[in-house]
């Protein structure tokens, strides 16, 4: 086993120490959200820019956001009023020639890596091994600073039609193989059967309900032990492995919602959960980190079932 030394070790407790800050931080916040009704992972209402409806935040460069820094952006934007989708560092604002707005408060995000350090153990060999750490940092709204390119400000001339949005969704959901079957009046994954049940389309109050019902429920279906392998050990409704995987499939139709272009209702069945979440989140400050990393790999697996674009013969 390694022996650290006294810096070493005063190091790792620091970096520890940070880390659980940002955990407490952000889970903190979104318990805060909660409480007040507001669920962060609901995206803003669609609002035109060049780069499209409001859908995953973007970095400067188009990138999109992943994870658990979704819902801090989502929340920051609903809170603020912020239409624009794109997102920077004050640095990054001034490499374009543009600058931050005096008096504007940046956003938190979250960056995890690990980082190898070789180490002397017991028997005086180096070894190396790989620590984890997560870091927090600001960014702001393009909406926040001054100067930038005009394309980071600018509208589309076509949008989208939402019709062609809800056809993609369709497309989408085939893609999968999921075997989704219409009927009686609840929504559910059954995993024996491997199987997805929904209510007929009509029987929902409007469209974007019934694809993110289905989502969440493609959510749920990716868990199956020759997919994901994802078991929280729940043993009945409402206990913490019941919760910890609603929350997953929250999290998951949120974020395919955003990729198809969708913005839903929240669904009224869904306020069930709230008070289940809450307790998770009070209990763990890490679950929602690890929901939306679930969630993300859900989003992932599902993606990866689609159709590749054909090559344009050479």
């Amino acid at each position: 086993m390694a022996t650290l030394t006294k810096e070493q070790s005063k190091t790792q407790d620091s970096e520890q120490r940070l880390t659980k800050d940002v955990y407490s931080r952000v889970t903190d916040r979104i318990i805060a959200d909660l409480e007040n009704g507001i669920r962060p992972w609901m995206k803003p209402c669609p609002a035109e820019h060049a780069a499209g409806k409001i859908t995953r935040p973007l970095r400067h460069n188009s990138t999109p956001y992943r994870g658990i820094n979704i819902l801090l952006l989502w929340g920051e934007a609903m809170a603020k009023g912020y239409t624009t989708p794109i997102w920077m560092t004050f640095k990054q604002a001034l490499e374009l020639d543009a600058h931050v707005r005096k008096g504007e408060h940046g956003s938190l995000v979250v960056f995890a890596n690990t980082v190898t350090r070789t180490e002397r153990d017991e028997n005086g060999d180096d070894v190396e091994r790989d620590i984890p750490f997560m870091k927090g940092y600001t960014v702001f709204n393009c909406e926040q600073i001054e100067g930038l390119p005009q394309h980071y400000y600018a509208r589309p001339e076509n949008p989208l039609p939402a019709s062609e949005r809800i056809d993609e969704a369709d497309r989408f959901l085939a893609a999968t193989g999921a075997t989704i079957q219409h009927g009686g009046n609840m929504a559910f994954y059954a995993p024996a059967r491997d199987m997805i049940q929904m209510p007929p389309f009509e029987a929902f109050k409007d469209k974007e309900s019934y694809y993110a019902t289905a989502l969440h429920e493609l959510t749920h279906y990716t868990k199956h032990p020759s997919r994901l392998n994802r078991d929280f050990g729940a043993k009945r409704f409402g206990d913490t492995g019941y919760s910890r995987e609603e929350l997953v499939a929250e999290l998951g139709a949120a974020f395919l919602c955003a990729d198809l272009g969708i913005t839903p209702d929240i669904r009224a069945d869904h306020a069930d959960y709230v008070g289940h979440w809450l307790n998770v989140l009070r209990e763990d400050k890490r679950a929602i980190f690890s929901a939306a990393a679930h969630a993300q790999r859900a989003a992932d697996y599902l993606h990866g079932l689609q159709a590749k674009p054909e090559s344009a013969p050479a």
